[in-house]
């Protein structure tokens, strides 16, 4: 990897190096053991290849079926159906320590738990769930998500890819922008309108296998970080679903949209989490090593207040990333929460990619150390799964609800 050479050039050791597992007091002893183990193997398995999953924009099928072994990409799917049956802040946890490793594992592991088999299992039919979750629980396979649109953008209610019922199948038209893992998936869960005339109310979800007919794949767009999982458009020209594979009901659409986006934006603080350790790690390495004006820049009051201002961040949107997933697991309310630590953690992330670039300097900038590649992975947090600015619209709204306005 490229990190070697400079490892090699200047005699500085890997830019990841173990460190005491945060608030590991805080956590119960399942949780603690989980944190470890996903500590661990990132280390081992994913940091050593997440530069050449970037370089060559590879999606890294060994990798995901370690973690499927592992029981991590059906870490809240239910036991009975297959699943490791943890809690959500197990997930966040989880999240957290391979999105460190790798960013791009990552958000594989966290659409195929939050927005495929976690939103089959709450709104699926027991038959739903009996033919679409087999075979995806072990990494081998995965599924996707198609809501977002090239004009709805952040309106979700503003799908134009319509659903008509004929017979006893219904036909889809339209397009899909922005899948992850579209190219790779097996099946989709896809939204569109089976009524205009009730607009968001009009929405279905659809169970739709990605090899079905009248479904095409647009190009693999070249995007700034995210490289190891694909991202495209789905077109659907007279794409025939059966009937039976209506998710939920039909005009429900829009609600399991909302509802699932909640859950995804838990997966997602933790993704951004990662990012965020993984840049204060990468800081503290550089910064104990390098020397400047004779001693290393670590002693320098500019490097700590860098330092510690990352820290602050990472750790508070850390706590409010756990007190999302806390109040998922107790069945609570959890919308401005999960809103909240969306937000805090991809502006914490894209923070420390950025504090981190500055520390290394020049070293910052080239492909030689990862910080670069934190720094681009960081943008994408702040825009899926809802934009910050959209995060801020759902925070607003639910205070504003809570105050009876």
């Amino acid at each position: 990897m490229h990190c070697a050479r400079y490892i090699s050039r200047f005699g500085f050791a890997s830019c990841v190096r173990p460190r005491s597992i945060a608030s590991l007091c805080a956590l119960p002893e399942t949780h603690q053991l989980l944190q470890k183990t996903c500590h661990d193997f990132a280390d081992s398995e994913l940091f050593p290849v997440a530069a050449k999953i970037d370089r060559e924009h590879y999606y890294p099928v060994e990798e995901i079926a370690k973690l499927g072994d592992m029981g991590l990409m059906s870490i809240v799917l239910s036991e009975r159906y297959g699943g490791s049956g943890l809690d959500y802040l197990a997930y966040a946890i989880a999240m957290e320590e391979i999105s460190r490793g790798c960013a791009s594992i990552g958000v594989t592991m966290s659409i195929h738990n939050s927005l495929y088999l976690g939103v089959l299992e709450k709104y699926g039919t027991e038959e739903q769930k009996q033919r679409f979750i087999p075979g995806y629980t072990d990494g081998r396979k995965i599924g996707c998500f198609a809501l977002s649109e090239p004009g709805n953008g952040s309106d979700a209610g503003a799908a134009s890819t319509s659903a008509i019922l004929k017979g006893d199948r219904w036909v889809l038209n339209g397009t899909k922008s922005w899948i992850s893992g579209g190219y790779e998936a097996g099946m989709g869960i896809v939204f569109a309108t089976t009524d205009k005339k009730l607009k968001h109310k009009g929405i279905t979800a659809f169970l739709v296998p990605m090899d079905s007919s009248g479904l095409g794949r647009g190009k693999k767009e070249e995007k700034l970080g995210i490289r190891g999982t694909s991202t495209c458009q789905l077109i659907f020209e007279d794409c025939e679903i059966p009937k039976e594979n209506v998710l939920g009901k039909e005009g429900y659409g829009f609600k399991i949209a909302m509802q699932s986006l909640d859950a995804g934006r838990i997966g997602v603080a933790g993704q951004a989490l990662g990012i965020a350790q993984a840049s204060l790690e990468c800081a503290i390495d550089y910064a104990a090593k390098r020397k400047a004006f004779g001693k290393p820049i670590n002693k320098l009051q500019a490097i700590q207040m860098k330092l510690a201002d990352m820290s602050v961040k990472l750790e508070s949107a850390r706590l409010l990333t756990w007190r999302a997933a806390w109040l998922k697991d107790n069945n609570l309310t959890f919308t401005k929460e999960a809103a909240q630590a969306k937000l805090a953690a991809s502006e914490t992330a894209t923070f420390c990619a950025h504090q981190c670039m500055q520390i290394l300097g020049g070293m910052g900038y080239v492909s030689d150390m990862p910080a670069e590649r934190y720094y681009r992975e960081a943008r994408i947090t702040e825009i899926y799964e809802g934009t910050s600015e959209i995060q801020r619209l759902v925070i607003a709204g639910q205070i504003l609800k809570e105050f009876g306005i």
